[in-house]
């Protein structure tokens, strides 16, 4: 393919604060919108923004946010979104509340904005939103069309979560380079309208991420722990949701990702946080392409100072069986599954295998200093 394309969102604006310049932003994309929130910040947020929206001149109806971004809930922030006649819609909360509202966006033609609360995903800037069923196993990606308008990182919120979705980011954003170069090596198609060749800049992106996440991630983790706002937990957050997100849509998505889809047909998965998870399918994703035992070595340092999973058992897969792991691999064998952009032969046991042996590799003891 000849033809490269390249995506982003219009404005992207981090730092502590950032939250409460919503209507600043808000008001050039029309004076209605449609607020999906999370529920956790239902009490703690909705008040403030209310009254900040209406300064703005933006009349603004609050939906929350029912925990997962099924069809059922999308259709029903659709119909508040008709409702209201909203010009744009604002999600507000973690990846699935931002999902819902980019797909309630594309689904009413509206302005998309995002506020994450939490820097566990790279949802936030993506043109992409995932569905689940109501139980929590993933159905399908949605192209919404246009990466959102407005993108609003607001560090101070984020850094007073709980360092385990900053860790969680980090494990989605590690797989941001070797799933981009999965792609780049089996010449797969990006995200970008209905695909094209990667560009350099994207390329790019995904490299500088892995530099960032190696340089300041465990320094920021240490911060988070204690509700530090340091230069390393900005530059983290920028990489889990900015260069994350920029490097993924642009170069795509491999076999870190289509495990990670895979595994939740098995249901104590569920109780992992996404980027839990795909940080145990990028060791999964090394072992499948065969990558140097360094690389593996890397990552698995890196998750396991992080305090991410890195075996079956961390997922609460202990007990997983042979016919459980061929489940996992037939899922991920699916044509709609993005595993088939890794640059190797793949089938139902090499799938299987991989997921199995990236656990007892990881099992073995750390190497002493």
């Amino acid at each position: 393919m000849t033809q490269r394309g390249y995506g982003g969102p219009l404005r992207y604006v981090q730092g502590p604060g950032v939250t409460a310049d919503l209507g600043r932003y808000l008001a050039p994309l029309g004076d209605k919108a449609l607020v999906v929130i999370d529920g956790f910040f239902w009490d703690r947020l909705r008040p403030d923004l209310e009254s900040a929206l209406a300064a703005a001149g933006v009349a603004a109806d609050f939906v929350r946010f029912g925990g997962e971004s099924s069809d059922a809930e999308i259709e029903r922030c659709v119909a508040a979104g008709r409702a209201a006649s909203a010009a744009s819609v604002v999600g507000i909360g973690g990846g699935k509340a931002l999902d819902t509202a980019k797909i309630t966006a594309f689904g009413i033609g509206a302005r998309i904005v995002t506020v994450p609360t939490i820097a566990s995903t790279d949802s936030p800037t993506s043109s992409l939103g995932v569905v689940y069923s109501p139980d929590g196993v993933y159905d399908r990606v949605v192209r919404c069309g246009r990466n959102p308008d407005v993108v609003l990182v607001d560090s101070d919120l984020i850094v007073k979560a709980p360092a385990r979705f900053l860790a969680a980011g980090m494990g989605d954003a590690l797989s941001t380079f070797y799933e981009a170069r999965s792609n780049i090596e089996s010449r797969s198609n990006n995200y970008i309208g209905d695909g094209y060749a990667s560009t350099v800049g994207g390329y790019q992106i995904a490299r500088a991420c892995h530099e960032v996440l190696m340089r300041d991630g465990r320094a920021a983790y240490a911060a988070a722990k204690d509700g530090r706002l340091t230069p390393a937990v900005e530059n983290i957050i920028e990489a889990n949701t900015l260069l994350s997100g920029l490097g993924f849509e642009n170069c795509g998505v491999s076999g870190a990702h289509g495990i990670h889809d895979a595994l939740t047909v098995l249901e104590p998965t569920h109780h992992f946080l996404h980027g839990e998870k795909v940080a145990f399918g990028v060791l999964c994703l090394l072992v499948l392409e065969n990558r140097p035992p360094a690389e593996f070595a890397e990552a698995l340092s890196f998750c396991r100072d992080l305090g991410l999973p890195t075996t079956l058992a961390d997922l609460g897969l202990q007990t997983v069986s042979a016919a459980d792991l061929t489940r996992v691999g037939e899922a991920a064998m699916l044509p709609t599954n993005v595993i088939h952009s890794v640059p190797a032969k793949l089938s139902v046991r090499a799938i299987a295998d991989a997921i199995a042996t990236a656990s007892l590799l990881a099992s073995r003891p750390a190497p002493a200093p």
